[in-house]
């Protein structure tokens, strides 16, 4: 069982939400705790606050993330092909166990078909030349 907490956002489809719920972690959707009409940066900051990680497929989070200069709360951005509830679902369960102490940590991470990648929080603006 995992120790990961995660909050999918208005983008994640309930039945993955239900599907990664039924294999024991520990999720819920934005719209069970915040208003529909919730901004993106109240998202991450209840999550910051109660120690969960977003879950996402809207680019604008990992801007915010990088702006926030904070080392929480990880993001986790999903760069799919299908956005079928079972194919994501699948993925996560394949990913989310080899990614868990990053997540913990602080990171985003962006998964894609066949990539995962991880950047360590928070993202660091780094001089070149």
């Amino acid at each position: 069982m995992s120790s990961l907490r995660l909050l999918a956002d208005v983008h994640i489809s309930p039945l993955t939400v239900e599907a990664l719920r039924s294999q024991g972690y520990d999720i819920v959707h934005t719209t069970d705790v915040l208003p529909a009409t919730a901004s993106d940066a109240e998202i991450l900051e209840l999550a910051r606050v109660e120690g969960k990680v977003v879950l996402t497929q809207d680019l604008d989070f990992s801007m915010l993330v990088a702006l926030s200069n904070y080392g929480l709360p990880s993001l986790i951005t999903l760069r799919l092909s299908s956005a079928k509830p079972d194919v994501v679902a699948q993925r996560l369960l394949d990913v989310l166990p080899t990614v868990e102490i990053e997540l913990t940590e602080g990171a985003a991470i962006t998964i894609s078909d066949d990539s995962v990648r991880v950047r360590k929080l928070p993202i660091r603006q780094g001089r070149r030349g």
